[in-house]
């Protein structure tokens, strides 16, 4: 569990208590209800990385939208975009072990998430993993109702494959660029789970 979700989900168990001792059954029932929820977003399951030391794996849960071909800052590659609802895990993390060679807050709009525009767009944070086979690049994408972007790490920090590096506050968006000497074996309409789904390996 992530600890921010204790506070967020306080006040609707407090006053949906409250509103029980007060004999307000239906209100109290829907409090409670919307803590519960609040809990289960802010849920963070431990996950094991795959063993294959070529695996390149999903930062985030959710669906594939898109695979595309995209060069990066002039440099070939493919963009993999990973939606993820309100039922998802929103804890992020690292696709490949490393070093963080950079981290980008860029402002911007808020549309859906499944909006073709919302990767160059949207609010996002750009990280930069540098590892001796490459750099991969991932961004943390607000959405229309997600307005808060979380990143624990700093430049220089060096992590492991899978660990966790941040999180988006309900409903969002992960898109992650690949260097083109990749193999891509994710397929659009794929449901990943962040640290532990492969989307493409190293050739």
């Amino acid at each position: 569990m992530i600890k921010d979700g204790y506070k967020f989900a306080a006040p609707p168990l407090v006053l949906g208590i409250a509103a029980l001792l007060l004999h307000w059954v239906w209100i109290g029932g829907i409090l409670l209800l919307l803590g519960a929820f609040v809990l289960y977003f802010f849920r963070d399951p431990r996950r094991t990385p795959p063993a294959d030391p070529n695996a390149i794996i999903s930062p985030a849960d959710g669906r594939v939208m898109v695979i595309v071909e995209e060069a990066f800052n002039g440099v070939p590659g493919h963009r993999i975009s990973i939606f993820l609802s309100i039922f998802d895990v929103h804890v992020n993390r690292s696709p490949i072990a490393g070093r963080i060679t950079g981290i980008e807050y860029r402002k911007g709009r808020f549309y859906a998430a499944m909006r073709g525009r919302a990767s160059a767009e949207n609010e996002q944070n750009v990280i930069h993993v540098t590892s001796d086979r490459g750099e991969v690049v991932f961004k943390q994408i607000a959405g229309w109702v997600a307005r808060r972007i979380l990143c624990w790490k700093v430049v220089g920090d060096s992590v492991t494959r899978g660990e966790r590096v941040g999180m988006i506050r309900f409903g969002s968006r992960v898109d992650i660029w690949l260097p083109a000497p990749v193999e891509v074996v994710a397929r659009a309409g794929q449901h990943v789970a962040g640290g532990t789904s492969i989307l493409a390996r190293w050739r």
